[in-house]
């Protein structure tokens, strides 16, 4: 009996034992963790491509003067064409969803209307055309990770070439003029370099001498030309 209790203790130790050896092999892993998604970041500089449409109207302010009697008017011409061109600019997010940022871009353009008339027994014919415009605008932006909402203004150049021809005389002028711009857009981060915009811009050129002429002793006739239009392009940056 006492060989029997002996055997059964022994075999008690060995099965325990060899359990705690079985659960010493045994290592515990945690689950894996899955990757928090890159989160979009808009800080840097970038360099693009752009090209779209532009459309609005021509105003010719006029005035005729003649000692104490004068009258005065305005003739306006509609307007469209298309431009493309290159921006860059610098972009910075903070806070942590806004940013903020300056862009300038330069566009060759086909922006041009005409217009004929008749004043004070004068036939006369005038055209405008906008060949080429650039800006320097700042950016406000809230960024919903790789899709930025902007609102944008700032200063807005270019070359205006007017002509007018009065009863088979003409007059033109070509000047670079300069003005203000403001609009809003959106773009998108299609990869973590390149983003896709769009844009609207209206864009203030201000307003040139075409004609002062004088007439007679007494009399004098001026005609300004006033640009100012509505664009609105397409464009890829590249995000360095």
């Amino acid at each position: 009996m006492k060989f029997a209790i002996r055997s059964l203790t022994v075999a008690s130790i060995l099965a325990m034992g060899g359990v705690a050896a079985h659960a010493a092999d045994l290592t515990y892993e945690p689950a894996p963790v899955a990757a928090a998604p890159e989160v979009f970041n808009w800080t840097g500089f970038y360099v693009g491509v752009h090209g779209g449409v532009a459309a609005g109207d021509f105003k010719y302010p006029l005035s005729i003067n003649s000692g104490e009697f004068g009258t005065s008017g305005e003739l306006k011409q509609d307007a469209s064409g298309g431009f493309g061109g290159a921006q860059v600019g610098y972009n910075w997010q903070f806070n942590p969803n806004w940013v903020v940022g300056v862009e300038a871009d330069i566009a060759a353009a086909s922006y041009e209307g005409k217009i004929s008339g008749n004043v004070a027994g004068f036939g006369f014919d005038a055209g405008s055309e906008v060949e080429w415009f650039g800006t320097v605008r700042g950016r406000v932006g809230y960024a919903l990770d790789n899709l930025l909402l902007y609102g944008t203004g700032g200063f807005a150049y270019g070359d205006v070439k007017s002509s007018i021809n009065i009863n088979g005389s003409g007059v033109s002028t070509s000047d670079t003029q300069y003005g203000w711009t403001a609009g809003a857009g959106f773009e998108y981060g299609i990869t973590k370099n390149i983003t896709l915009k769009t844009e609207y811009l209206y864009v203030d050129l201000g307003s040139q001498t075409l004609l002062d002429l004088p007439i007679g002793e007494t009399t004098n006739l001026k005609m300004d030309a006033d640009t100012h239009f509505h664009t609105l392009k397409a464009g890829l940056n590249y995000k360095f």
